[in-house]
């Protein structure tokens, strides 16, 4: 019998994208009843939790969960999201979000998908060719185009310089640090204490980035990065797939 997977997505204003992101679901060659999921909407400015709601009991897995946790954090109007001021005060939201989702949703699955709700396109059968990995902790390649540069540049190894777009033709390698766009973990890490960390985590790992791009006197990796400093603390590893791409949205 097919070992379950529970699929975990936070969400916020996603209302645009939940027609592809239930289709993609709806896809999955990987057994239904095998499947769990579970979302998180905080914060948003639109429809999203009312949409969830009424999409949820039409899909065809064994459960789904819905959970409302606002955060009380807003980006400025015209402010691009990936403003630097913005980033640590942003990564810490998104990683309490991760964990409260976690905390709530995992039950006694052997596996946890994380799937953000902007990735709009992957293989039906992604989900097999994660676990035949072998690993703990997959990450597929995500672009916006077939073929094109990486999107999630928080996968990466050698202190950033590399990410999935130079390990192309390279199999399964081996990260240092993880994405959240799709992130398939081992269930078991995460009852292990394996969290998404809403604080700079690592300051003596070896692993972190130094100097920081975020500034100067910042020390560890927080977020999906923090994970992934966590796990090498852990002696888990983390493994990439460069040539196994799934598309984000532009």
């Amino acid at each position: 019998m097919a070992e379950t997977v529970l699929i975990l997505t936070p969400m916020k204003d996603a209302s645009r994208h939940l027609d592809t992101y239930f289709a993609g679901l709806e896809t999955l060659t990987y057994p239904h009843d095998r499947l769990s999921l579970g979302v998180l909407e905080g914060d948003s400015r639109d429809d999203t939790y009312a949409r969830v709601e009424r999409r949820l009991p039409a899909l065809d897995f064994q459960h789904g969960l819905l959970v409302k946790k606002d955060f009380g954090f807003q980006i400025p109007p015209g402010v691009p999201r990936w403003t630097e001021a913005l980033q640590p005060t942003r990564r810490a939201v998104l990683a309490r979000a991760r964990n409260h989702l976690l905390f709530r949703a995992l039950e006694d699955q052997d596996w946890v998908l994380w799937l953000d709700a902007d990735v709009i396109e992957f293989p039906p059968d992604i989900i097999e060719r994660l676990i035949a990995v072998g690993g703990k902790i997959v990450h597929p390649h995500c672009v916006t185009e077939p073929g094109g540069r990486t999107f999630d540049l928080n996968a990466w190894r050698d202190a950033g310089r590399s990410t999935l777009h130079d390990l192309r033709g390279q199999g399964p390698t081996r990260l240092d640090a993880v994405g959240g766009t799709m992130l398939l973990v081992r269930a078991d890490c995460h009852r292990d204490g394996l969290i998404f960390p809403p604080f700079f985590y690592g300051a003596r790992n070896r692993w972190i980035r130094d100097p920081h791009p975020l500034g100067r006197g910042i020390l560890g990796e927080i977020e999906t990065e923090g994970l992934g400093m966590m796990a090498k603390d852990m002696r888990i590893e983390c493994w990439g797939l460069p040539d196994l791409e799934i598309l984000h949205a532009k």
